[in-house]
């Protein structure tokens, strides 16, 4: 973890947003969802007898992977381990393979670029044909977090791997939103949308998810693999066509596909054996402790845990900071604390510079504390970070401003409108030592943003 230099505040909400974040740590919260007995294995508020399991098969996908894939080796232990003859695969980023006793994580997309790769499909064809093999002794155990969608790609056989990659870009450089996204994603996935459930022959299959998604809906988190899809083949179109999918690049096989699916009558197989999905963590998990943190540093606390999509980053950082000088009573130190996600309209790729959406966002509470008739007064620090670590196609998890930074942007006139407009918030944080880098975090829910104002007391 890095040591911010600016000032105490700075330290002060990079430990809160750090408190959150460990509260969320994948290995924890698996151990936390198991419970293992000499004669019994609890999970997901089930009861398994060690006699009815022959074997335990573990796939999934997700920036969480990693330290799920742990997590669940060490509270299984040696025995089970062994008797049970544990195995798994799953996808991850890259940055986050690391050598483990039984289950193999694959590295199925550079840091940083997210979505789909010849290396993911490489992967997602191998957990298929270990879903076949299995059978109804069997226990599967499926380990999911946000970023799977992209992780585990396994294009229908009418699309190619390109076509996809065009969908991905084209609906996320339009501004569309994860439900949107992951609506289209699962209707050309042979994973999503319930695939990797109907693919599965284990008698149990049991899914722990660590939520990605606002509200938690099982089916939109990574493209619910393993929860049946209630969207159509008709949304799905409605969508590409309401983003112009069309002139944007998207090729004719994608909508013929869907076209062919909207004609046809009839419900798609269920999966042959039980399913179980359990949310393990999530983004008010984060929140809630993060405000605990803030408390202990002895500041006034407030927490807000979006439920919905939150809209355009530029709009969500104007009102937190609106909102922190509003709520300031008496110069008290106060510590506004939310969770949530919202959403960046890029910039043409020719314009576009480097960033992510929590950068995006501070930037522009930047902007509009700049623009404010007269500075605010007292201490000031806006911290927004991506849990994953990860703030779009970027090294950063986020960025922060402070008192210091407002004075000298208003002392050199920052251009910040045209940071703002070419997407490329990195750079300018960059160039004033503000950017958040934590590398991996193997976990992932969301965001995580921390406010503070008032004169802080001691601690």
């Amino acid at each position: 973890m890095f040591s911010p230099t600016p000032s105490v505040r700075s330290d002060d909400a990079v430990a809160i947003w750090q408190a959150g974040v460990d509260a969320v740590r994948s290995p924890r919260l698996v151990q936390q969802a198991l419970r293992v007995g000499r004669d019994t294995l609890e999970i997901a508020d089930q009861t398994l007898r060690r006699e009815e399991i022959e074997r335990i098969v573990v796939v999934g996908g997700g920036k969480a992977g990693a330290g799920m894939a742990a997590g669940l080796e060490a509270a299984l232990g040696p025995p089970w381990l062994q008797e049970k003859r544990v195995r798994g695969w799953i996808n991850v980023p890259d940055d986050c393979v690391l050598p483990l006793e039984c289950i193999h994580l694959h590295g199925a997309r550079p840091p940083g670029v997210n979505e789909p790769t010849e290396a993911g499909v490489t992967g997602s064809e191998r957990i298929l044909s270990w879903l076949r093999a299995m059978g109804p002794q069997d226990l599967c155990l499926c380990l999911i977090s946000g970023g799977g969608s992209a992780l585990l790609p396994a294009p229908v056989a009418e699309i190619t791997l390109e076509d996809k990659r065009a969908v991905t870009r084209h609906l996320s450089a339009a501004g569309a939103n994860i439900r949107q996204l992951n609506t289209v994603r699962k209707h050309l996935s042979r994973l999503k949308g319930g695939g990797l459930a109907r693919a599965c022959r284990a008698g149990r299959l049991i899914t722990l998810i660590i939520s990605d998604v606002l509200g938690d809906p099982l089916d939109v988190i990574a493209s619910g693999p393993c929860v049946p899809d209630n969207t159509t083949p008709h949304e799905a179109l409605s969508i590409l066509e309401q983003f112009q999918a069309r002139a944007g690049g998207v090729s004719e096989s994608v909508f013929q596909y869907l076209e062919g699916r909207a004609a046809r009558v009839g419900e798609l197989p269920r999966a042959s054996g039980r399913v179980t999905n359990r949310i393990i963590g999530n983004n008010a998990t984060a929140v809630r402790a993060a405000c605990e943190e803030a408390r202990r540093r002895g500041y006034h606390t407030r927490m807000q845990v979006a439920e919905e999509l939150e809209g355009a980053a530029e709009d969500v950082g104007c009102r937190l900071v609106r909102e922190a000088l509003a709520e300031r009573a008496d110069g008290r130190p106060q510590a506004w604390i939310s969770g949530g996600e919202p959403t960046v309209r890029l910039a043409s790729p020719e314009r576009r510079g480097r960033g992510g959406r929590n950068q995006q966002l501070v930037l522009a509470a930047l902007q509009y504390l700049r623009n404010l008739p007269t500075p605010p007064l007292g201490e000031l620090v806006l911290l927004a970070g991506g849990t994953d670590g990860e703030d779009g196609p970027t090294d950063a998890a986020g960025a922060w401003l402070d008192q210091q930074l407002l004075a000298t942007t208003h002392a050199d006139h920052s251009p910040l409108a045209d940071y703002l407009h070419r997407n490329d918030a990195y750079h300018f944080f960059e160039s004033f030592d503000r950017l958040l880098r934590t590398g991996p975090t193997h976990t992932n829910v969301c965001d995580l943003r921390v406010v503070l104002t008032g004169n802080r007391t001691s601690v």
